[in-house]
């Protein structure tokens, strides 16, 4: 059980930027895929973007798709979540999760969790 914490968080203007990162306890993520998932209140879990940690590309929702960058550092310890021109719809818990299945945008594919960041967009 790889422990995943997210940070970043925050309560942001509508069109704002904010990034979010996601840290793989100090070490080094092992697994294909890194995403990032949101929930809003009274709506189902959904994907947002994922990034492959060992030479794959990075692929979005389309809700985000030319708003949000993901991307992993160079150590290899940390996803983050550029997200820029934030609407009020962008309002959720954001998760990051991890999966073996490159390009996986199922929720019940992903393996490790973290607990959630809030971000809140108002206008």
């Amino acid at each position: 059980q790889v422990q995943m914490v997210e940070s970043g968080g925050g309560l942001v203007k509508s069109g704002d930027s904010l990034r979010l990162s996601c840290a793989a306890s100090g070490r080094t993520f092992g697994h294909a895929v890194v995403g990032w998932f949101r929930q809003a209140p009274g709506k189902e879990r959904e994907f947002v973007a994922g990034v492959g940690t060992s030479g794959y590309g990075s692929y979005y929702s389309a809700s985000v798709e030319g708003r949000f960058t993901i991307s992993i550092d160079n150590a290899k310890t940390t996803v983050y979540l550029q997200m820029n021109s934030l609407k009020l719809e962008d309002t959720a818990v954001y998760y990051c999760a991890a999966t073996p299945y490159q390009g996986s945008r199922q929720e019940w594919q992903y393996n490790y969790w973290g607990q959630g960041t809030q971000v809140t967009v108002s206008s």
